[in-house]
């Protein structure tokens, strides 16, 4: 059976760490999770904002959470993917890696493009479309190259292929002389890369401010998964991704992302507030110490988040059960098909006034339950479950 693009491999060879399948389904709930609170916070791009705005108190409180889920989770997923990546590569060499990944990776992201997101926008929830025939706008939208925008979520397949494929041809150029196992980063260097990490966002915010994108990829969060992609490609070399994980660092890290995040946040939003000449609009981007301030926030409280993640992971959801099993060998399935999942029970929710906090509790419940039924379906008919 081919491997997964970010996790499945864990169970197909040797050295087999149990908790990273786990963390890439914990963190692909945390992405539904986040799409749900987009859809009702109005906190961010998605296809649906659903409902008013929410007063002055709750949207503090949506900004504070989708942002720490933000500064992490995409992280987490590319660290995963290098980490598989690496060892995919050592096993099948550069052509037989990238004819995997362009199956596992290119063809679903495809399929998103070409199928999944017109059928939201032309089908599901076609509010706001001026062409009167749905058949003529999606051939419009074919022939103009309309699709290579539309990868919704996907575009993280998308530009996991294009790291994979970067690291095949830098292998096929420079074979790697051996492998070894080495210690894991000490303190100091997680907190020097993320300080690195911190200013390089800043720098790519000059440039590219937070609300940009280009082919649907938003470039302002980019050094982080740049980063997180080598680090799992280093960890898998190294052997120190589990060592990494179980280390009185990532856990103290972890609480200090729980603990100090929300307050620094807080504390840095009130102050923003409080400065004349558009406080909050300089926060997404430009050469201003608003701006450094959100990038230096968001890298180092992701990274304690993210190691923090890794512990937990590591210590309590190393035996996996069959249901976690379960999960884990659908988690991709609903990472691509849970778009379709929200925004068509989003549709459906309309009617409900409920606290916003509540509709979002409801709406990540009826995503994570529908995505996992239509991943499981996916899984079992052709063409479809061979990407799955």
């Amino acid at each position: 059976m081919p491997e997964a693009p970010i996790g499945h491999a864990a169970r197909a060879s040797g050295g087999r760490i149990e908790w990273i399948d786990e963390l890439r389904t914990f963190t692909i709930v945390l992405v539904v999770n986040m799409h749900a609170c987009v859809t009702y916070s109005h906190v961010g791009s998605w296809y649906v904002n659903d409902g008013p705005n929410p007063d002055a108190v709750p949207r503090f409180l949506f900004i504070l959470w989708q942002a720490h889920l933000q500064s992490f989770f995409m992280g987490i997923l590319f660290l995963i993917g290098g980490y598989f990546a690496e060892r995919s590569l050592a096993r099948k060499g550069p052509r037989g890696f990238l004819r995997e990944r362009l199956l596992r990776l290119g063809v679903p992201t495809l399929f998103y493009m070409v199928v999944l997101n017109p059928l939201i926008n032309l089908v599901i929830n076609p509010a706001g479309y001026d062409i009167p025939s749905p058949a003529r706008s999606y051939a419009r939208y074919l022939a103009g190259f309309k699709f290579l925008g539309g990868s919704g979520p996907m575009w993280f397949a998308a530009a996991l292929l294009i790291f994979s494929a970067a690291l095949a041809a830098i292998r096929s150029l420079r074979p790697p002389r051996g492998t070894g196992e080495v210690p894991p980063p000490r303190a100091p260097a997680i907190a020097l890369c993320a300080l690195a990490l911190a200013a390089a966002t800043f720098l790519v915010r000059t440039v590219q401010p937070l609300g940009t994108s280009v082919f649907n990829m938003q470039l302002c969060y980019f050094p982080q998964y740049v980063v997180a992609f080598i680090v799992g490609v280093a960890a898998a070399r190294g052997s120190w991704l589990q060592p990494l994980a179980r280390s009185g660092a990532a856990r103290r890290a972890g609480w200090a992302g729980i603990v100090g995040g929300p307050v620094v946040l807080a504390a840095t939003l009130v102050a923003v507030g409080l400065l004349a000449d558009g406080g909050f609009e300089r926060l997404v981007g430009g050469w201003n110490l608003q701006a450094l301030a959100l990038a230096s926030w968001e890298q180092l409280t992701g990274t304690c988040l993210a190691l923090g993640s890794m512990a937990f992971c590591s210590a309590y959801l190393n035996r996996p059960s069959g249901v976690s099993t379960w999960l884990s060998d659908r988690s991709f399935g609903v990472y691509l098909f849970h778009p379709v999942v929200l925004v068509a029970f989003t549709l459906a929710l309309r009617p409900v006034s409920v606290d916003p906090f509540v509709k979002v509790s409801l709406l990540t419940a009826l995503g994570l339950a529908g995505s996992f039924l239509v991943a499981d379906v996916a899984r079992r008919l052709p063409g479809i479950r061979s990407f799955l």
